[in-house]
């Protein structure tokens, strides 16, 4: 089973959905959220922070060390926490799983319609999507490649 948590960055502009894998990590493992906007200015520290294409997930890294007993390995980093999922995205970006559905609809609508297009479409979607968010620079896009 899987958690979905909602945060608003610092600055209040944006908002980010967060996974947490199995529920190993509670939501109090997110320290701090920073969209690109309420980011300058703040120095990073990568012992507890992780970019992201200009966003910055801040982790309380003694809330995960305290629930790492429950990990496959004791030396946990930022980057071991998001790229492993037990505190990411809720898809590839912070509002990936909402934008994915909006660009989906027309698909869904070919479905009914032709559905041998639909199947052809859809993968021509997905590939050119993730083409997409990978040349703009996000994490997971890339993790697959």
């Amino acid at each position: 089973m899987c958690v979905d948590h909602t945060m608003i960055c610092t600055c209040g502009q944006n908002s980010a959905s967060f996974h947490f894998k199995d529920e190993v990590m509670p939501h109090e493992v997110v320290g701090g959220l920073y969209c690109p906007h309420c980011f300058s200015g703040i120095a990073f520290n990568p012992e507890n922070m992780m970019k992201d294409n200009g966003w910055v997930i801040e982790y309380d890294m003694e809330v995960a060390r305290f629930m790492s007993q429950k990990l496959p390995r004791t030396d946990i980093t930022p980057e071991y926490l998001f790229d492993e999922g037990y505190c990411t995205w809720r898809g590839v970006y912070p509002t990936d799983h909402r934008d994915s559905v909006r660009e989906r609809e027309e698909l869904v609508q070919l479905a009914r319609i032709n559905p041998k297009k639909y199947l052809v479409e859809f993968r021509r979607w997905g590939i050119e999507r993730m083409d997409r968010l990978s040349q703009e620079g996000w994490r997971k896009a890339d993790a697959g490649r």
